[in-house]
């Protein structure tokens, strides 16, 4: 464990309570960082930061808040600090603001586990390293609690939210099934904090089956499933829209899919 950890996990008061309360106090939060970003750069830490019993469970995805009567740790609603935060009519261009709040509270546990799980676009071979690596500074703390992600049933612990969460990662940056699950994680990360343009583009490869698979209505299945028509078509994108899907997040892959079944439809 890195000094100044603690064993156990820490979460911000704002996301403890009941969905109401929870939902205003994560605005007001948004609120109280957008004030003191534009005043001088920076955004102010948590008022108070409160202990998860050991075994608590958190809630990373809005999927599995069913019942918001009860009070419960509702870390998936950080995004409400974020769209609060970015919302203001000062930001001509707000996502700027956004990314400058992920690296601050990236290097939180809670902050950790929020950006690796919410995995907002895009998600590129460098962000998604560098939101990996967050996590496994902060496992050991971040193994003391169970959590509920996208679907209902038994908590998983922390080895089960990765697997759900960022399997995608695992299976495109280091397809070997049988190690632990932090190694192949901390191995994905390294390979993405170092990948070129060519490496990037094997790791998408080997992961568009997998995006195929949870595609539906494709007319042109055949052309867009070919690896040689993907490996085309990923050669010709300019260096930014490349970098997106640089990481080969399934979701990416599945949106770029889609994209060019329209092209091909337009032919």
């Amino acid at each position: 464990m890195a000094p100044g950890q603690h064993a156990s996990l820490q979460l911000p008061s704002f996301l403890h309570g009941l969905h109401p309360a929870v939902h205003q106090k994560t605005k007001k939060e948004g609120l109280r960082c957008g004030e003191q970003f534009r005043k001088d750069g920076s955004f102010p830490v948590p008022r108070q930061m409160l202990e998860v019993s050991p075994g608590g469970v958190v809630l990373t995805h809005g999927v599995a808040d069913f019942q918001h009567e009860q009070p419960a740790w509702r870390l998936y609603m950080v995004s409400e600090v974020m769209l609060a935060l970015s919302e203001a009519p000062e930001w001509q261009d707000p996502f700027p603001v956004r990314d400058a709040y992920e690296a601050c509270f990236r290097e939180t546990a809670w902050g950790a586990l929020y950006f690796v799980t919410a995995q907002d676009a895009p998600r590129s071979a460098e962000l998604s390293a560098l939101r990996l690596q967050a996590v496994l500074r902060f496992w050991e703390p971040l193994q003391s609690v169970r959590y509920l992600f996208k679907t209902l049933g038994p908590a998983l612990t922390l080895e089960e939210l990765m697997v759900a969460s960022c399997g995608w990662a695992m299976d495109a940056w280091c397809p070997v099934g049988e190690t632990p699950v932090y190694a192949r994680l901390k191995t994905a990360a390294e390979r993405m904090a170092r990948a070129t343009r060519e490496d990037s583009l094997e790791a998408i490869l080997r992961q568009m089956p997998r995006a195929l698979a949870y595609a539906r209505d494709l007319k042109h299945r055949a052309v867009v499933a070919d690896p040689s028509f993907q490996r085309e078509r990923l050669a010709a994108l300019e260096p930014s829209a490349f970098e997106r899907v640089s990481g080969a997040c399934t979701a990416d892959l599945l949106e770029k899919l889609y994209d060019w079944e329209h092209e091909l439809g337009l032919q």
